[in-house]
């Protein structure tokens, strides 16, 4: 019986941005100034929210938390990617990779929930008093995690350069020393069930909404109502679209070019975005 000696990469090194270096200062300025903004954005409009006590309601409560998210979300990959731009240090290893791809995916899956509950707060608070507090921690980690496991067992030896400028789930499939079949099936369903379910929501909510507003006899009663929602609106349009575009095409459809460029959106912009919306 012959017995393999298999060796696990340790160490991973990510591609980013194939562009001289001239443009890649420039991108590290634009991404300095946006990461600026988005740490200054999400922080103060949760200390805001904190400190105020007339801001002391469900719909700001789920408000604060989506601005810790956006916090969190952006700063498990930007510094890294700061840092690849600035110093031109790629290598990443395999726990750091490990480390920011199960927090990218937590803080991923917990906004696209907490939006859809604050899109159900905005029918609450035109239709009927708020009625409840809802946190779902446990239930993100584990699918996370799941994710993140499965993942990295896949990927045993060979070539260790990533096609991005994080630790993402698409360019870390390409470096698959195995079958990548169970994993692409668990993107899609858990992809699919979590954009579904927590878009549906929304879009459910949303059509009350409307219907709502419409049956307001004042045209101040239905702006008024209209201003209240139109953020969350804003928001959910922006980030659900990306994501459908980056996880729910099929796997021929894939540029990973295109994808990276996607990617800088909803993972730097998008979390300086929100704050910006909804302070206004």
């Amino acid at each position: 019986m012959i017995e393999e000696n298999i060796t696990r990469v340790m160490e991973f090194i990510l591609l980013g941005f194939s562009v001289q270096r001239e443009i890649e200062m420039l991108l590290f300025l634009l991404i300095l100034v946006v990461y600026y903004l988005t740490l200054v954005g999400n922080i103060g409009l949760t200390s805001l929210i904190q400190l105020d006590p007339h801001l002391h309601t469900p719909m700001y409560f789920f408000l604060s938390d989506l601005a810790f998210v956006d916090f969190c979300y952006s700063s498990s990959i930007a510094p890294k990617f700061l840092e690849t731009l600035l110093t031109k240090h790629r290598s990443i290893s395999l726990y750091a990779c490990v480390t920011q791809l199960g927090f990218f995916l937590n803080f991923l899956v917990l906004e696209m929930f907490l939006l859809a509950v604050m899109a159900y707060d905005c029918y609450v608070v035109i239709c009927n008093p708020l009625l409840y507090m809802v946190i779902m921690s446990q239930k993100v980690f584990s699918v996370a995690f799941l994710h993140t496991v499965v993942t990295f067992q896949l990927i045993c030896y060979g070539p260790n350069a990533i096609n991005h400028f994080y630790c993402d789930d698409v360019p870390l499939l390409a470096l698959a020393c195995s079958d990548t079949s169970l994993k692409e099936i668990l993107i899609f369903i858990f992809a699919g069930f979590n954009i579904i379910s927590s878009l549906t929501t929304v879009l459910i909510s949303s059509l009350y909404i409307v219907a709502a507003i419409l049956r307001i006899q004042s045209a101040e009663g239905r702006h008024k109502a209209f201003s209240s929602c139109g953020s969350h609106l804003t928001a959910v349009t922006i980030f659900y679209g990306t994501l459908i575009f980056m996880y729910l095409q099929p796997k021929s459809n894939h540029s990973l070019d295109t994808d990276k460029m996607v990617s800088v959106f909803y993972t730097i912009v998008i979390p300086l975005l929100n704050p910006m919306t909804y302070s206004l």
